[in-house]
């Protein structure tokens, strides 16, 4: 710890992200990426920009990326603010409508960046634990004094919350700002976009790293009322107008105009994950109901840590958490059909 370190910067307890390691032979299902590549109309965009004004500075507001996500979702380009991925724009939410003298609830099993920036930002937090079948207790997030965020599906249960508890969250903190986390949402029942109209407390946080193919791009988007909205643009514009560069604005306009693509590929994961629900069960394991492109499973007979371990040595990476109530599970992203049955003739051979 360094003496000229800020008061911010000591009590940071920065996210530990999937391991990257760097060989060819290497099957990764540990970082929940899409197996699949970008539409060929996504590259074909990127390419054709590389030829034009890569010189001058991307737009501020990405008005026409905007405008396209706004179709997409039956909206209006108001509602909508777009960021260099998800993790920015949660982090904006946190500034914009979290205060640091009113405590937030998140879920105690859910994703790891939240504790980060409570910490981060000073903002006073209570992680809710779940249930003992990892749904969460709905009730528990009524009536929060600054605010609520979890994820839906969940992660890294993958546990879907139906639209109806949603909006129970939503009608029990009218007063406060509920953030849904919906990186997964498209391998997933419903979106609560469907409730931004009526909900003035609404923001939904997607991103386009997990169905869309490009995590290495780093776009992702709020949807909210216009306030909220609003709200995200003067944090962005206090630290940065051009958070998203010319090559991701025009490569993400090209992934939401190609819906065919789009749907191609996550009803192939969809397909895939549910055949690889099936596969573990006849293996002896509890597999956790997944509306996600992962799974979280458990083997009574298997130890999770030393399943991780045994998979890396033979060049496949899984997630494991070791952190209770979860420390038996391992989360497993979905592959191409070939990559996952590589995985069971490799789990196979370790069981």
């Amino acid at each position: 710890m360094s003496k000229f370190w800020s008061e911010a910067t000591k009590r940071c307890v920065p996210y530990v992200p999937g391991e990257q390691l760097n060989r060819t032979n290497i099957i990764k299902l540990n970082t929940n990426e899409n197996p699949y590549p970008p539409s060929p109309k996504v590259i074909k965009a990127i390419i054709e920009e590389t030829d034009r004004n890569l010189n001058l500075y991307p737009s501020p507001t990405a008005d026409k990326l905007k405008e396209e996500i706004a179709a997409f979702h039956h909206l209006s380009k108001a509602n909508i603010f777009v960021g260099n991925g998800s993790d920015e724009i949660l982090a904006f939410a946190f500034m914009a409508f979290f205060d640091s003298n009113r405590k937030i609830k998140y879920p105690a099993i859910s994703y790891s960046f939240y504790p980060v920036y409570a910490k981060l930002f000073n903002i006073q937090s209570e992680q809710v634990p779940l249930n003992a079948d990892f749904t969460i207790p709905v009730e528990d997030f009524f009536n929060s004094e600054g605010g609520v965020i979890f994820p839906n599906p969940n992660a890294p249960t993958g546990i879907y919350l139906e639209i109806e508890s949603v909006k129970e969250i939503l009608e029990h903190n009218s007063d406060q700002v509920v953030i849904v986390d919906e990186a997964y949402i498209d391998f997933a029942s419903e979106s609560a976009v469907s409730l931004i109209n009526s909900y003035e407390n609404l923001l939904v946080i997607q991103t386009m790293s997990k169905s869309r193919s490009l995590a290495g791009l780093r776009v992702g988007f709020a949807l909210g009322q216009p306030d909220l909205i609003e709200g995200l643009g003067r944090i962005k514009d206090s630290f940065n107008s051009y958070t998203v560069d010319r090559l991701a604005i025009n490569g993400a306009e090209a992934a939401i105009k190609d819906v065919d693509y789009f749907n191609d590929t996550r009803n192939r994961i969809i397909q895939t994950r549910e055949w690889t629900i099936a596969e573990m069960n006849k293996r002896g394991f509890s597999v956790l109901p997944s509306q996600t492109n992962f799974i979280f499973a458990t083997h009574p007979e298997q130890e999770a840590s030393q399943l991780y371990s045994s998979l890396k040595e033979k060049g496949i990476l899984v997630r494991h958490f070791q952190k209770k109530p979860i420390e038996d599970y391992i989360r497993i992203t979905i592959g191409t059909d070939e990559q996952m049955q590589t995985f069971f003739k490799t789990l196979d051979v370790i069981i």
